[in-house]
């Protein structure tokens, strides 16, 4: 079959939970999806990998075990669209044509928009728990003192938290170990503050310092030496010309070139720059300039793509002002199958909108977490049925035990099934 009434492109978690939820509300609608992978990753619990406390293995599951039953799998890669004509072209498999079509196939790595990146995960003492948390479990045990550095880059990001994650899970694994004292444990962020939200970024702030963490926003980084060990960066606060005073010679930063500051490093965590994947990208279908340049363009609250209404969009590829989160998608799945259905039986969209909310469990620690919920604007949104037993934004056992059994078997149960 090459026309579907209902077409998705994209297998993970966001396409899975809005196919699951099509054919749950309607088993008669012809939904096609096109995903290459066989596997599924539960890519959540990554960070927890990397700190030594989950088990990889759990985090994958056969992708033919989700395809819900009634939706035709196309196994393939999605190359371009011509939306003109409702059609998308695959690799192998010929094109295929919609009535409406969602686009959901996330994002990917891009290691060439950081010079040096790709030759430093190659050694010994830099990884990510976004590509291979396994490898920085190992890089984790390894590390005997010295600069532990955590970064991100200027791109969006899957999951904004990770990098602070796995940084408060590696100071704690370091106390843990006893060799907290030989270890600068340093947070770089080319963002202004440690989270958007006030009242995390209150009880963050608390943590940071308490736990002799070193905070460095406005830093970008530019380029990495894998054999030097240093990375550096560019210092984009504005109105600051003197970076002596920014940088700490404790730490064996120095001032490097114009606003660019060079830390050396013993071991190195990073998230790798981020975008939506070539296919998408080069299409019509993305912002062309502005914030959001490169991403899918949709209404940010009904998801409709602007230029074409019978395109949808959700998850990591679409350019939206919020986090891009697996909760993200759970909130926003339920606004794109309304609209759609709505669509085919009214002739108009549903009045279910989405209010940009996320949310971030942030680890601090092992055994701690401060789950972080909030909608645009960074507006606090909390669940009315967490919040009335526990305070979200401070420690607490109880969100660390959500994050390592509960959200799991809820992602395997109930999201990927259509029923959360």
């Amino acid at each position: 079959m090459s026309h579907f009434q209902i077409l998705i492109i994209g297998g993970g978690t966001a396409g899975i939970t809005v196919a699951a939820q099509l054919k749950r509300k309607d088993k008669s609608l012809s939904v096609g999806l096109i995903e290459p992978s066989e596997t599924h990753y539960y890519q959540p619990a990554w960070t927890l990998v990397g700190a030594g406390t989950f088990d990889f293995e759990k985090t994958k599951r056969k992708e033919a075990d989700y395809i819900p039953k009634g939706v035709e799998w196309i196994k393939d890669h999605a190359t371009g669209f011509e939306p003109e004509k409702n059609t998308v072209l695959t690799k192998k498999s010929g094109n295929f044509t919609y009535d409406y079509l969602i686009v959901a196939p996330g994002l990917v790595m891009n290691y060439d928009l950081l010079p040096g990146l790709k030759e430093a995960m190659e050694t010994d003492f830099v990884g990510s728990v976004y590509t291979d948390p396994q490898k920085f479990w190992k890089i984790l045990q390894n590390f005997k003192g010295g600069n532990a550095v955590y970064t991100q880059p200027t791109t969006p990001i899957k999951c904004g938290g990770a990098p602070q994650k796995i940084m408060y899970l590696s100071e704690h694994f370091f106390r843990k170990k006893g060799i907290r004292k030989e270890a600068n444990v340093i947070f770089a962020t080319p963002g202004t503050v440690i989270f958007g939200v006030k009242e995390i970024a209150e009880t963050l702030t608390k943590i940071i310092k308490s736990r002799g963490i070193y905070f460095k926003p406005f830093y970008a980084p530019v380029r990495i030496d894998g054999q030097k060990k240093e990375i550096t960066f560019k210092y984009i606060a504005p109105d600051v010309d003197n970076l002596s005073s920014v940088t700490d010679p404790k730490l064996g930063e120095s001032v490097t070139g114009d606003k660019e500051i060079t830390i050396q490093y013993d071991l190195l965590h990073l998230a790798p720059p981020q975008e939506a994947p070539e296919f998408v990208k080069k299409s019509s279908l993305v912002y062309q300039e502005g914030p959001n340049k490169g991403w899918l363009e949709v209404d940010i609250n009904t998801l409709q793509h602007l230029r074409f209404p019978n395109i949808f969009g959700l998850g990591d590829v679409v350019g939206l002002p919020t986090a891009k989160t697996g909760a993200a998608v759970r909130k926003q799945a339920p606004v794109v199958v309304g609209n759609i259905l709505h669509l085919i039986k009214e002739n108009k969209l549903a009045s279910p909108i989405y209010e940009g909310y996320s949310s971030c469990p942030l680890v601090t620690g092992y055994g701690k977490m401060v789950l972080a919920e909030f909608k645009y604007n960074n507006v606090r949104d909390s669940d009315p049925l967490i919040s009335k037993f526990v305070d979200t934004t401070k420690e607490q056992f109880s969100m660390w035990l959500l994050k390592k059994y509960g959200l799991p078997f809820m992602y395997w149960n109930l999201m990927l099934r259509g029923k959360a």
